[in-house]
């Protein structure tokens, strides 16, 4: 289904004196590269320096949830985000890797109080993957981004 509307503008980041990683899962590099692309010019127009985002790179989404605890335990990080790509196959681990991924990435937020937003493809097809990563549908490391600042901003206030 094609996008009807455009995307709306990239939400502001109160405070761009924080740092945000960007946990890439490695496995379909080139969807990978278009939600990074797509990520990091939604953190830019929100306000978030270049220098204030830390882009780093693991094998698969299954690696997701342990990398974003590692980075969430430093105490570096206002939030973490992660992109990537889980497309079907013919047998049922698509549905291990995507539950471990979501449920895991839930985890580490609920556990450390950082935010880890969740750009992660969980698609039947590799067109489908595509129109998510910047085609017909947008860009889902958009939606990523506007979620992490969103959460910062959120969690800032109440503080």
């Amino acid at each position: 289904m094609a996008r009807s509307d455009p995307a709306p503008a990239a939400p502001r980041l109160d405070d761009t004196s924080v740092r945000m990683a960007l946990l890439v899962a490695g496995f379909h590099r080139t969807l990978a590269d278009k939600l990074v692309v797509g990520a990091r010019h939604r953190l830019i127009s929100s306000g978030l320096p270049n220098e204030h985002l830390d882009e780093v790179w693991v094998p698969g989404a299954y690696e997701l949830p342990l990398a974003a605890l590692t980075m969430a335990r430093t105490g570096r990080y206002a939030a973490i985000l992660t992109v990537g790509a889980v497309i079907r196959g013919e047998t049922p681990h698509f549905n291990y890797v995507c539950d471990a991924a979501a449920s895991g990435l839930t985890r580490v937020s609920l556990d450390t109080g950082i935010p880890c937003t969740f750009g992660v493809l969980t698609c039947d097809t590799y067109g489908q993957a595509e129109a998510r990563a910047g085609g017909a549908v947008g860009n889902k490391g958009e939606e990523a981004a506007d979620a992490a600042v969103a959460m910062v901003n959120l969690i800032a206030s109440v503080k």
